[in-house]
């Protein structure tokens, strides 16, 4: 059984989680902590839990969501994980960075693609990979069905949805993916996002201005 964490980060308050097993194997999606201090207080929960990371896979690249990605490569010597639409959001991370006054100089390298409807295994458990973009061309959310979970990045939030204003969204693709890849899965199944607080997919359909379901 997979148990899941999270921590806030960085100036855009985004979350980063980690999933473990009884093996004490991790992974690590959307690592966004910035500056020394908020690596060392994410690598001492890794240290003081025993964990040991296997790999970093991201919902989307967005600054926000790959600030920490180099810093945990360079400790522990994991591969790290998206899917290759992405690869011109991440390309453009240095360029994003120094928009919004953090330091990137060089965008991470991905070791790996995640791809959609192939499923993703750590030890006895296993993550199934939805294919989800609207806000940004290759965003994908990980469903764990033993723990009735999905981590939809930037896709779905409690009362709202991603932004669809930045380099590769698209409005209409965004709620196409949410009715058709998040709203298939049963409805009291919660939803962990990339902002905020956690909400349910029966809340989102009865409640969610954007996908209010009449």
């Amino acid at each position: 059984m997979l148990n899941a964490a999270f921590f806030t980060f960085n100036p855009f308050e985004e979350n980063t989680y980690i999933l473990f097993n009884h093996q004490k194997q991790c992974w690590i999606i959307d690592p966004g902590m910035y500056g020394s201090d908020e690596i060392k207080h994410f690598t001492d929960y890794i240290s003081k839990n025993d964990l040991q990371p296997q790999a970093i896979i991201n919902t989307h690249t967005h600054i926000d969501h790959i600030l920490g990605v180099q810093a945990l490569i360079d400790k522990y010597n994991i591969p790290f994980g998206i899917h290759k639409k992405e690869i011109p959001l991440l390309n453009a991370g240095p360029a994003s960075a120094m928009l919004f006054g953090f330091d990137l100089k060089e965008a991470p390298k991905p070791t790996f693609f995640i791809e959609e409807g192939k499923p993703l295994v750590l030890g006895e458990d296993t993550l199934e990979v939805y294919f989800t973009p609207g806000h940004s061309p290759g965003s994908v959310s990980f469903y764990y069905p033993k723990g009735n979970w999905v981590i939809a990045g930037d896709v779905l939030f409690a009362g709202s949805i991603g932004r669809t204003d930045l380099p590769g969204g698209d409005f209409d693709t965004l709620i196409n993916s949410i009715r058709t890849q998040l709203f298939i899965l049963p409805d009291d199944t919660t939803v962990f996002s990339g902002h905020g607080e956690s909400t349910r997919i029966i809340d989102e359909k009865r409640y969610n201005p954007f996908l209010k379901e009449n």
